[in-house]
């Protein structure tokens, strides 16, 4: 028999739990359907975050809350419970600002139980591949723009910001190693914009080392032609999604592999 010490020793809700399952041994049985059904519900709202479509990642959160709450894992049903309300309200920041935190804590309740079930989790269920040994960096004064690429990419990897084009260049002046990959760069900055940023890599001939893609709230026809006259990959208007920036991301990427 399973030691149900383990689980209340790690904060799961037994008592609230058996209200429902009315013994242990319908709620032991019961367990093998939660690690069944969870694995589908976390693979679709990874795809639901990227594609930024809130409506069916609250759908899909909504049922983990309520799987999480049966079980008595009461931290995971918090969480999803707010993840809920606030891709209800359409709040991607929210979302990708805490899916992490989300995903890490599914995570634990999945090891939780195999642990207590006495399985081997051989693979964790929702875990990508780290890869940190390519650096992108992204330079602009919002904060919130670059804290939102940051959460995106940062799984695969080292994502460095700076606020302005002056801490940028020092960055890549220091990148010995040549591992920036691309840069994700605006336009409207303090003390050094993008523009002067991008006379600096014209000159210098950076950009057959290094890719440069836009991020902008500027889409006016003179501000296009200008950029795409220095020869940057591509230039993708705020606010965006997940998705777009991946795509951007992606084709700034493949331009650096083919340099």
């Amino acid at each position: 028999m399973p030691d149900i010490q383990l689980l209340t020793s790690n904060g799961v809700d037994i008592e609230k739990a058996l209200e429902l399952f009315g013994d242990i041994s319908l709620y032991n049985s019961t367990l093998e359907d939660f690690i069944r059904d969870i694995k589908p519900v976390l693979e679709k709202l990874k795809t639901y975050k990227e594609n930024s479509d809130m409506q069916k990642y609250a759908i899909e959160v909504h049922i983990l809350k309520s799987n999480a709450s049966y079980f008595g894992f009461t931290h995971l049903a918090k969480l999803a419970k707010q993840h809920e309300l606030e891709s209800q309200k359409n709040n991607v920041f929210y979302v990708v600002d805490h899916y992490e935190e989300l995903i890490n804590e599914a995570n634990k309740i999945i090891s939780l139980i195999h642990e207590y079930l006495g399985k081997t989790l051989e693979k964790n269920e929702v875990s990508e591949e780290i890869k940190k040994d390519k650096v992108i960096l992204v330079v602009d004064d919002s904060n919130i723009t670059r804290s939102f690429v940051q959460k995106i990419f940062s799984d695969q990897f080292n994502v460095l910001v700076a606020t302005n084009g002056h801490d940028a260049l020092q960055i890549i002046s220091n990148d010995q190693n040549h591992k920036i990959v691309a840069v994700l760069l605006d336009l409207n900055m303090p003390d050094m914009n993008g523009f002067e940023v991008l006379d600096y890599f014209k000159s210098n001939k950076l950009f057959s080392k290094i890719p440069v893609s836009i991020i902008t709230s500027d889409i006016s026809n003179e501000t296009r032609n200008r950029v795409f006259s220095y020869g940057v990959v591509d230039i993708l208007t705020k606010p965006f999604n997940e998705r777009d920036i991946k795509m951007v991301l992606d084709k700034t990427i493949y331009f650096n592999e083919q340099l």
